[in-house]
C-alpha cells in the first residue's frame, strides 16, 4: 500500500474535507473520507483575516494553531474509518487556509502550522504547495488541473472539470492530452456572503433562496464588467478581489433591488462566468465538483448557458463525489512530492517549468 492523506479547507471557510487514499500501482483508491466543520468563532476569525486588521500577525498564528488541531482531528477520524494507524501513512498533504493570494506581487499566504500538524498526528506533513510555482513565475493556482488530468483525463475525449468552491475554476482536459486551466471568477463566495448577511446562513442550500428571485436588470452586466473576466489565462483570483466590499460597490446603483433577486443574479454571475470560460473550448461533457455542484439552481443556469449539446454532470459520474475531489487532489500532490515528481502544469499556471511542489515537515 502507498497511503496518503489529503486535507482541504477552501475559500468557503466552512470546514475541512479529508480523504485517506491508496496510490499503489498508479491507482487512487479512497479508503476513507471525513469532514470536520469549523467552529463559528474560527470561521469568523479566518474571514476577518482576509483583510488587513489590528494585531493580525498574532491572530493569524493563533488561528493557525486552531486549524492544526482541526486538521489533526480530521486525520484521526480518517484513520479510524480506514482502520489504519499513523505509521501506515506516508504523508499528509494539507493546503492550509488561503488568506492572501497575490501572485502579481510574488507571494501567496496559506494560514497553517504544518509543524504542529506533524507533531499532533505523528505523520510526515507536506504543505505550502503554491509557493514554488510562484517562485518560478507562475500564478501558484489553480493546482488541481494536473490532478484532474491524471485522474479524469480520457484519451480522445475533451472534458471540462468545473470546480465550484468559493472561487470557480475549470480544467479543460483536451483529447490530445493537453490541459488548460484557470480561475473563472466567483464560485460560491459572493452568494455565501449575501445569504449570511440577509438570512444568517452559511450557504444557499440547493440554491433554494436564489430560485425565489429573478435577475436584477442591468446588474449582471455591471458585475461582469470587472476586468478580471476579460483577462487572458493564465490567471488566478480569490477573496483579494471578489469580496463583500467589491459587491457593495457594484450594488450602489441597484439599492432598491430585492435581496432574493440579488441572490439569483449572483448565482447567474457564477453560472455565466463559468459558461463563458467553458465555451472557449469545444467540449460536450462538463463535470462539476466542489460545494457548488450541489446547488440545483446554479446547475440549471449553467446548463441553460451552455446549451443542450453539452451535458452537465457531477464528478459522481466519474466515480468521485464532488465534495472529495479537492482533498483527493492534495493527497495526490503529497504523493507526487513523495515521488519527487512535479505537481504543477506550466501551461496552466504560467510557471517557467515543472516543479516539485510543497515543503516537508517530518513527523
Amino acid at each position: 500500500m502507498s497511503l496518503y492523506i489529503g486535507l482541504m479547507s477552501g475559500t468557503s471557510l466552512d470546514g475541512v474535507d479529508g480523504v485517506l487514499v491508496d496510490f499503489w500501482a498508479g491507482a487512487a483508491r479512497t479508503m476513507s473520507a471525513a469532514y470536520v466543520a469549523f467552529p463559528a468563532a474560527l470561521r469568523a476569525e479566518l474571514m476577518a483575516l482576509q483583510a488587513a486588521s489590528p494585531n493580525e500577525l498574532e491572530r493569524e498564528a493563533l488561528a493557525a494553531n486552531q486549524l492544526a488541531a482541526i486538521y489533526a482531528e480530521c486525520v484521526a477520524e480518517l484513520l479510524v474509518k480506514g482502520d489504519m494507524k499513523a505509521a501506515d501513512v506516508r504523508a499528509v498533504g494539507v493546503h492550509g487556509q488561503t488568506i492572501r493570494h497575490r501572485p502579481e506581487l510574488g507571494f501567496t499566504r496559506q494560514t497553517n502550522n504544518p509543524a504542529l500538524v506533524a507533531e499532533l498526528c505523528g505523520i510526515d506533513v507536506i504543505a505550502d504547495f503554491r509557493s514554488r510555482d510562484i517562485a518560478a513565475g507562475g500564478q501558484g493556482a489553480p493546482l488541481v488541473p494536473a490532478f484532474h488530468h491524471a485522474m479524469f483525463g480520457e484519451k480522445g475525449q475533451t472534458r471540462v472539470l468545473a470546480n465550484i468552491g468559493g472561487i470557480g475554476n475549470i480544467s479543460v482536459l483536451h483529447a490530445n492530452g493537453q490541459v488548460t486551466g484557470f480561475d473563472t471568477g466567483p464560485g460560491n463566495v459572493l452568494m455565501d456572503a449575501w445569504i449570511d448577511r440577509h438570512q444568517g446562513k452559511e450557504y444557499d442550500a440547493d440554491g433554494a433562496w436564489a430560485a425565489t428571485g429573478k435577475e436584477v436588470p442591468g446588474l449582471l452586466s455591471v458585475l461582469l464588467s470587472e476586468p478580471y473576466f476579460a483577462q487572458p489565462a493564465p490567471k488566478s483570483t480569490g477573496r483579494d478581489l471578489f469580496h463583500a466590499d467589491w459587491l457593495d460597490d457594484k450594488l450602489r446603483p441597484f439599492a432598491g433591488a430585492a435581496p432574493e433577486d440579488v441572490m439569483f443574479t449572483l448565482t447567474r454571475l457564477t453560472a455565466v462566468s463559468l459558461a463563458n470560460a467553458i465555451k472557449e473550448y469545444k467540449t460536450d461533457a462538463v463535470y462539476l465538483c466542489g460545494g457548488g455542484a450541489y446547488n440545483a439552481t446554479l446547475k440549471r443556469e449553467l446548463e441553460a448557458e451552455l446549451g443542450s449539446n453539452v451535458t452537465v454532470n457531477s464528478t459522481d459520474a466519474l466515480g468521485v463525489p464532488p465534495n472529495r475531489v479537492e482533498a483527493l487532489a492534495f493527497a495526490w500532490l503529497a504523493f507526487r512530492f513523495g515521488e519527487r515528481q512535479p505537481g504543477n502544469l506550466p501551461a496552466v499556471t504560467g510557471a517557467r517549468g515543472e516543479r516539485v511542489l510543497g515543503a516537508l515537515y517530518p513527523r
